[in-house]
C-alpha cells in the first residue's frame, strides 16, 4: 500500500513539475540543437554553450515579439503552437516513462499519454500567452 501511494504521489509531483516547466521545452530543444550543431562544426564546449544560450534566448524573444506586435490572431496562435509542440512531446514522454510498465493495454497507454501531452501543451500556451501579455502590457 505504501509503495502504491508513493508511486501516485511521485506521478503527481512529476505532472506538477511538467506543468510548471512546459514553457521551457522549445528553448531547451533549440539550445540543444544549436549546441550539437556548433560542436559538430568544430566549436569548443564554451562556444557551443554560448551558441546554445543565444539560440534559446532568440527563440523566446522571437515568439514574444510575435505575441506582442502581431494583431492577426492566426499568427499569434501559430507562434503559440510552435512553442507548444515540444511541450506536448515532453508531456507525452514523461507520462509514458512513468506508466509504460504499469499499463499493459497499448490503446489505454496511448490515450493517457496523449491526453497528458495535450494538457502540458495547453499549459505551455497559456503560460507563454500570460508571459507575453505581462511583458508588453507595462
Amino acid at each position: 500500500m505504501t509503495l502504491i501511494l508513493l508511486a501516485i504521489s511521485l506521478s503527481i509531483a512529476a505532472c506538477v513539475i511538467a506543468w510548471n516547466l512546459a514553457i521551457y521545452a522549445l528553448p531547451f530543444m533549440v539550445g540543444l540543437t544549436a549546441f550539437q550543431h556548433a560542436s559538430a562544426a568544430g566549436g569548443g564546449v564554451l562556444m557551443s554553450g554560448l551558441a546554445a544560450i543565444g539560440a534559446a534566448f532568440a527563440s523566446v524573444l522571437l515568439v514574444l515579439l510575435i505575441l506582442g506586435f502581431a494583431k492577426n490572431p492566426f499568427l499569434r496562435l501559430m507562434a503559440l503552437a510552435v512553442f507548444a509542440v515540444p511541450a506536448v512531446i515532453a508531456g507525452y514522454t514523461l507520462v509514458y516513462g512513468i506508466t509504460h510498465n504499469v499499463i499493459d493495454s497499448g490503446l489505454a497507454l496511448n490515450l493517457l499519454c496523449g491526453a497528458s501531452g495535450l494538457i502540458v501543451g495547453i499549459a505551455a500556451m497559456v503560460n507563454l500567452n500570460g508571459l507575453g501579455e505581462a511583458v508588453f502590457s507595462s
